[in-house]
């Protein structure tokens, strides 16, 4: 297809080395807008009474068949405390949804037509991929006030290819700050390879080994404007912190991987009917 990737050798050397890398302007203003107002007219047809919670620290206790069949088509997931002791919602849907996901890229046309676009194969082409598949996409809203906490962790963990290739692709959709709950990553932490993986098995997911403690210290913010993408090695351990700020920090987040000698580990929680398609192939 004559694709030309385009970072730079001192973009790729960061990347290589801290095991992240900000690109900014990598979406205009005008692309930002049909995202966020697409995800809202989702969310307008959404019918609540299919709630799922989505959480990073008892996933493993909230899943359902709703969970998994998300892998398939476009499914909305709610905050953990965005729910009264009633059982009802504090407040709208649109101000107590976690995410939706996990296949907007490929059964929404206007996700669909931005996911595959040529910036992102570029992207993907300047990082050794030769045959990318988008394997999940999601559009993170981290609510003002109870955006929920992501633990640190690796996307490999998740989404595991053997050998690994996971690569996260996260462009933000509004300025992302320590305030309202940016990224914070780990410099370097992807050179130490996999800690542990979620594995699906017969009475349901789970992590093959506990977490690590990890320092705080350790961790850099990666604040970055709207309309920047943030590439994340699979290895690299982030997290993001709880948004008690009254902004929120919407976000659209790509995970991808390698299927040209790559072969998809059949315990991920992720179970195709069809194959993805590729983004491109070189």
């Amino acid at each position: 297809m004559g694709i030309v990737g385009n970072l730079r050798p001192d973009q790729l050397e960061f990347f290589n080395s801290r095991g992240y890398l900000v690109v900014e302007s990598f979406a205009s203003t005008e692309q930002i807008g049909a995202l966020r107002k697409r995800i809202h007219h989702l969310l307008d047809k959404f019918d609540c009474s299919t709630a799922s919670i989505f959480s990073t620290k008892n996933q493993q206790q909230l899943t359902d068949d709703y969970f998994y069949e998300s892998a398939e088509n476009i499914s909305f997931f709610f905050e953990e405390k965005a729910f009264g002791d009633d059982g009802n919602l504090k407040q709208s849907k649109e101000l107590s949804i976690n995410k939706v996901g996990h296949a907007l890229h490929e059964f929404d046309p206007v996700f669909k037509e931005f996911s595959s676009s040529g910036k992102f194969s570029s992207t993907l082409f300047s990082l050794g991929y030769k045959r990318p598949v988008v394997i999940q996409s999601m559009y993170i809203f981290k609510q003002p006030g109870i955006g929920g906490e992501v633990v640190p962790h690796q996307d490999n963990s998740f989404i595991y290819t053997e050998p690994a290739s996971c690569v996260g692709l996260w462009l933000a959709l509004e300025d992302a700050t320590v305030t309202n709950g940016c990224l914070w990553a780990i410099p370097g932490s992807q050179k130490k390879g996999l800690v542990r993986r979620f594995i699906r098995g017969e009475e349901g997911v789970s992590f093959d080994k506990l977490s690590p403690c990890y320092d705080q210290k350790e961790f850099v913010p990666i604040e970055v404007k709207a309309g920047s993408l943030v590439v994340l090695h699979g290895d690299l351990i982030h997290q993001s912190f709880e948004n008690q700020s009254p902004k929120s920090r919407h976000a659209y987040s790509l995970h991808v991987v390698e299927t040209d000698g790559c072969k998809w580990a059949k315990e991920n929680w992720i179970r195709r009917k069809v194959e993805p398609e590729p983004l491109y192939e070189s």
